[in-house]
């Protein structure tokens, strides 16, 4: 069984730059991307925010630049789904179903999935006027009527943020309370320009080849009603792709890996590094996964340079 200098376990910003760092490093660099490779932009249409594109991007086109250029530096790809880990000796063993592949250090970069509502509507309506993040599409809607579901502290900060470029921010919320902190629910009220339905639950997103609206369900009534709107904001957390290291690498209570030496990427295995939205809980943008990708590669080269000391 042959001996890698590290593997990246997944894709993504994250793990594209991990990838062309360590290649330039000479690390020869295996890379298991996944059957979904590309991460969360390639879910995004266009992409104004990161630096170097003015014009902007495509994000699954900004995503074949990252893919590239990895590949040109040497970097090596499995498109399959890592299924199991062995961090337990001082080579890691990373398997696919019943393959093995052994390495010396390993960088997990398998990203964060948004949670949906599950509707048919919500997903025909993705990119266009269906979203995730307000950091990344809120400048798409200027003046327009926007809604945002969601009771937590994401849903309030992406409603506040939402109203630099909204005339009008509706905010629906299954219960008639916000899971809020105090200080953001009550900066959200003071909003003139944040509106609450309570009670309420999003049955249909409204809309053929963009967003014009949705039907909501009051579940203390029954009734139902619509809700104009030109942007739609799903704000009901992300859930961090770790399932398959649950017991093997120290997990948060929501399931992001625990960074053991903020600012460095490592983890509470010695050798196994992590970047990228696996373990950010707070930015989640491509530029901050590919600055975490960048330093999760340098980690990589000065450990496996201290294993010859």
């Amino acid at each position: 069984m042959s001996e890698e200098h590290v593997i990246i376990i997944g894709s993504g910003p994250a793990g594209y730059t991990a990838a062309i760092y360590a290649a330039r490093a000479n690390l020869k660099p295996l890379m298991i991307e996944g059957y979904q490779s590309g991460g969360l932009l390639m879910l995004t249409s266009e992409v104004e925010n990161f630096p170097g594109f003015p014009q902007g991007i495509q994000g699954p086109e900004l995503m074949a630049h990252f893919r590239a250029q990895a590949e040109r530096f040497g970097t090596r790809f499995i498109q399959k789904n890592a299924t199991d880990v062995d961090f337990s000796g001082s080579l890691k063993k990373v398997f696919i179903e019943k393959e093995v592949y052994q390495s010396r250090s390993v960088i997990i970069t398998t990203g964060a999935a948004t949670k949906w509502l599950g509707l048919e509507s919500e997903q025909r309506l993705l990119g266009k006027g269906v979203s995730s993040c307000a950091t990344c599409d809120g400048a798409f809607f200027k003046g327009a009527r926007l809604v945002v579901v969601g009771g937590g502290d994401s849903a309030m900060e992406e409603a506040h943020f939402l109203t630099r470029f909204a005339s009008q921010v509706t905010v629906i919320h299954r219960k008639e309370t916000l899971r809020a902190s105090k200080i953001m629910q009550e900066r959200a009220m003071k909003n003139p320009k944040i509106q609450f339905i309570w009670n309420s639950e999003v049955v249909e997103v409204l809309g053929q080849d963009a967003v014009t609206g949705c039907k909501i369900k009051n579940l203390k009534t029954q009734e139902t009603s619509e809700v104009p709107c030109e942007g739609f904001f799903v704000a009901i957390g992300h859930e961090p792709n770790t399932t398959f290291l649950r017991g093997k690498i120290q997990l948060d209570d929501k399931g992001y890996i625990v960074l053991s030496h903020r600012p460095s990427t490592k983890t509470s295995v010695s050798g196994v590094f992590a970047a990228g939205d696996v373990q950010d809980t707070v930015y989640r943008q491509a530029i901050t996964a590919a600055a975490s990708g960048c330093q999760a590669a340098i980690d990589v080269e000065r450990y496996l340079e201290s294993l010859h000391n």
